[in-house]
């Protein structure tokens, strides 16, 4: 199953993605966030209904990051050898976690903003699992069963700020400077997370290119570490790091300006796809 949030210009919802066809099902759900849903199981009631719901063409709607509102936006650095490599860090021996706001993020065809106040943004192409059970100090092995599905990020980076202190937060935050979506992929349509790939294009060039299989920290592992210190809920999103190929790691570096064009590929779940506007 695929679900994707999205914006008539009347209202926003959520809904199944069937080709180019989105069922809304928040409508039926008396407008309940997603995120809701998944935490009272009444999803699988709501999809046996979808016959009853208004449809719309995916092209006359703006789609919206598929659960943000009410979830917390987990990020791992560091998390891919190369990367790692390329940003000349000691391998961590945990993950390296911070956190990203609702705000600064844009669903999937919606511009990006490049910030006014630095010429260092930089793009980086992301793996992520939306949790669907709630988690606390959940064991390795049993870390997968609370997964709902996976989507892509791009966790745009603005790195000046990034680097001002030792916490990532304010390079990382900036309104509108990243992207979730197109949608949600559920795990049993995915299938086995180290037999994917990801790629990241600029203006059509790829620009990183890994399998999910070199993760340092795996999906199992990051699920069970972010439960020994938070409660992990229904909706809440894991951004499980970037491969390498980021612009800060190239000689030159390869920021974003306006006008650029960032696609975001995962196999099996699609493309995430924005452009890049500036600031007003």
């Amino acid at each position: 199953m695929r679900l994707t949030s999205f914006d008539t210009g009347h209202h926003e919802s959520w809904g199944t993605v069937d080709g180019e066809h989105i069922f809304d099902l928040g409508a039926l759900a008396g407008h309940r966030l997603l995120a809701e849903v998944l935490a009272d199981t009444t999803l699988e009631a709501l999809v046996s209904r979808k016959s009853e719901a208004d449809v719309y063409e995916r092209a006359h709607v703006q789609l919206l990051p598929p659960v943000t509102d009410r979830s917390k936006i987990l990020c791992v650095g560091l998390n891919y050898a190369d990367h790692i490599a390329e940003m000349k860090r000691a391998t961590p021996t945990h993950p390296v976690v911070f956190t990203r706001f609702a705000d600064s993020f844009v669903g999937d065809g919606a511009a990006l903003i490049a910030p006014r106040n630095s010429t260092s943004f930089d793009y980086e192409g992301e793996f992520c699992i939306v949790i669907g059970k709630t988690a606390r100090h959940v064991a390795p092995n049993e870390a997968l069963r609370h997964i709902f599905g996976y989507t892509i990020m791009n966790d745009g980076s603005v790195r000046d700020y990034q680097r001002h202190t030792h916490q990532f937060a304010p390079g990382k935050n900036f309104p509108r400077s990243g992207a979730i979506g197109p949608g949600i992929v559920t795990t049993d349509e995915f299938g086995p997370v180290a037999d994917q790939r990801i790629h990241t294009r600029v203006n059509g060039v790829v620009v990183q290119e890994s399998s999910l299989n070199q993760l340092v920290f795996d999906v199992a592992h990051l699920i069970a570490y972010c439960s020994e210190w938070t409660v992990l809920r229904p909706g809440d999103v894991i951004a499980t790091g970037t491969p390498g190929g980021v612009g800060d790691g190239r000689d030159p570096a390869l920021w974003l300006f306006p006008g650029d064009v960032v696609e975001i590929s995962v196999d099996g779940i699609g493309t995430l796809q924005n452009s890049v506007a500036e600031e007003e």
